[in-house]
């Protein structure tokens, strides 16, 4: 844009404005913020309800059924459903959830036989702090999502409580699946006694099939299969599951990418009309430099510099405070105990950066294209 030796005039010109580039810093970071914050929400949907080539995993839930509180199907469906072509195992669950609506803090428990555990969990996860081995020796342990750990300040020898549940923390889990990273995995037996005191009874079956493209056929071989039992069934793809439950706050967080378009032309007004008042204060300097030989395209450019460091500012400062918040929360949304994860990496600040100096230059364009096209006379009669 620029070469280097004219850096120190464009920093100061930033400078002597202290006021007037502090509240356009301010505020270009707060839009930044929100548009980051934003961004992050759209992926966790994304990653969360985004089916993929490589998806093999069917929910079979209560037919007719949302809320954890009110699926109920018979354990022994499991036998039945293994023997369906094309299913390679099937684990029964037990979910029970502190709160069932919306909310950005739930515990969410999953009773899941010890011996299936291995299929429960993301091809990814790994037990991080702690031992299965641990988890398999107390009926009371939990291994938890690292999202929930973090979130409550939970390690490895802790107790907590929730949902009218106790359970002592076996272990910390990581995973790339989002319904791993924010859930207590206990035993089911222990689960099932703590709430309906006695065996049987599951919230729902996870369903792993050996090739994708045979999903839709065995989802729908399952649920003719329970037709006209006393609980039929409804099956879908894990992530299909996850979209439908959580179809509300789906569509909500959907809106707010308008709320980001907004942040974009807020970030581009505030840093426009700092530049033209940046200008306007300036033309008799305009006027001295082209006399001392500088062309209007050099100043011009010096305008659309000082717009990009404006924008850069504010970007850094916004996007930056948004990734720390997001990390050090680690919230996450969560309905019906399924979870829609917040998280913003260094790729999604570089994007905001990318965002800050293109939306520098777009708001720079205009007072630096009219300074580079007026004449010195007129530069000396404005003043």
């Amino acid at each position: 844009m620029i070469s280097l030796r004219y850096w120190p005039f464009v920093l100061k010109q930033v400078w002597r404005h202290r006021v007037r580039t502090l509240l356009t810093v301010a505020g270009v970071a707060t839009a930044m913020y929100l548009f980051v914050a934003i961004q992050a929400m759209q992926r966790g949907v994304a990653e969360a309800t985004e089916a993929s080539a490589a998806d093999t995993t069917l929910v079979v839930y209560r037919e007719d059924r949302f809320c954890p509180f009110t699926s109920r199907l018979p354990e022994y469906y499991l036998p039945q459903i293994e023997r369906i072509d094309g299913v390679t195992s099937a684990v029964p669950v037990r979910v029970v959830v502190n709160n069932c609506r919306a909310s950005l803090d739930v515990v969410t428990f999953r009773g899941v036989p010890d011996e299936r555990f291995a299929d429960t969990i993301g091809r990814d996860a790994n037990i991080t702090s702690g031992t299965l081995e641990g988890w398999q020796r107390r009926s009371d342990a939990a291994l938890l999502g690292e999202t929930l750990a973090a979130r409550r300040g939970l390690k490895v020898g802790d107790q907590f409580d929730a949902a009218g549940i106790t359970a002592y923390v076996a272990g910390i889990i990581t995973s790339d699946q989002p319904q791993d990273q924010n859930v207590a995995y206990v035993h089911l037996d222990y689960l099932q006694q703590q709430t309906d005191k006695k065996l049987g009874t599951v919230t729902q079956f996870n369903v792993k099939v050996d090739d994708p493209a045979k999903l839709e056929q065995v989802a729908a071989e399952i649920d003719a299969l329970f037709d006209a039992a006393e609980q039929p069934t409804t099956t879908r793809s894990e992530k299909a599951f996850v979209a439908q439950v959580a179809g509300d706050m789906i569509e909500l967080i959907g809106f707010t990418r308008y709320l980001g378009w907004g942040c974009l032309i807020a970030v581009l007004a505030l840093v426009g009309n700092a530049i033209v008042l940046s200008v306007q204060d300036r033309i008799k300097e305009h006027a001295i430099l082209q006399t001392l030989g500088y062309s209007g395209a050099l100043i011009g450019r010096l305008i659309v510099t000082e717009a990009v460091v404006l924008g850069v500012l504010g970007g850094l400062v916004g996007a930056a405070g948004a990734l720390a918040t997001i990390r050090l929360t680690r919230v996450s949304f969560s309905v019906d105990g399924l979870s829609i994860p917040i998280d913003a990496d260094l790729h999604l600040l570089a994007t905001g950066l990318l965002i800050a100096v293109t939306l520098g230059v777009l708001a720079g364009l205009v007072p630096a294209i009219q300074a580079a096209r007026r004449p010195i006379a007129t530069c000396f009669r404005a003043v």
